[in-house]
């Protein structure tokens, strides 16, 4: 079986959903990370669909969009974070004994923290980009015009970097930058952001 085929049999768009932090009600329903949604719009089951924004798919879809990756990398990082085997590929092996265990899902618990934060933060400038733009010279830019427009590429690059990395430079991106994800998850909490 191929990786496309093993992790649309093995994930369903809801668990992903929820496993990369949002919130899903009983009836499936929760708020759209594709927009700036206020009341809950994104359908998620075995697939999803946004009422407000349109957005549409699988799994492997929802994970593309919401880490902006090609299919094949989203595929790739569910397999890896749901440990589903294809094509002779064997997930990942977990560590033996349970202390070794528990450390690797506290890792991986703050991995996906640092990037469901630094992913929420990026979605937010987005949406002050666009909303808080000047409508004439005459104005003054609004401040979270301005911090969108001096934090996005850093945190495009924050993201980006750590896409690209393996399990152990993931590891040391998340020590490093713990501090400052900390304090954009506060500052999004002041703000009454969900992260």
């Amino acid at each position: 079986m191929d990786l496309f085929q093993s992790v649309k049999e093995a994930v369903s768009t809801r668990q992903a959903a929820e496993h990369y932090g949002l919130t899903v009600s009983r009836s499936g329903m929760a708020l759209c990370p594709f927009h700036g949604d206020k009341n809950p719009s994104l359908k998620v089951d075995r697939r999803f669909h946004c009422f407000g924004c349109q957005a549409d798919g699988d799994v492997i879809d929802f994970a593309a969009r919401l880490f902006h990756l090609r299919p094949v990398e989203a595929a790739r990082k569910l397999a890896a974070d749901f440990s589903v085997s294809w094509d002779g590929h064997a997930p990942p092996s977990g560590g033996r004994g349970r202390a070794k265990l528990t450390g690797r899902l506290d890792q991986r618990q703050e991995e996906q923290r640092c990037f469901r934060v630094l992913c929420t933060y990026l979605h937010l400038l987005e949406q002050w980009k666009e909303l808080y733009a000047a409508a004439g010279a005459e104005e003054s830019p609004h401040p979270r015009y301005v911090e969108a427009l001096r934090r996005q590429p850093y945190i495009e690059y924050l993201l980006d970097t750590f896409l690209a990395a393996d399990r152990g430079e993931r590891a040391a991106l998340v020590a490093s930058y713990r501090k400052e994800v900390d304090q954009i998850a506060k500052h999004m909490a002041d703000l009454g952001a969900r992260c």
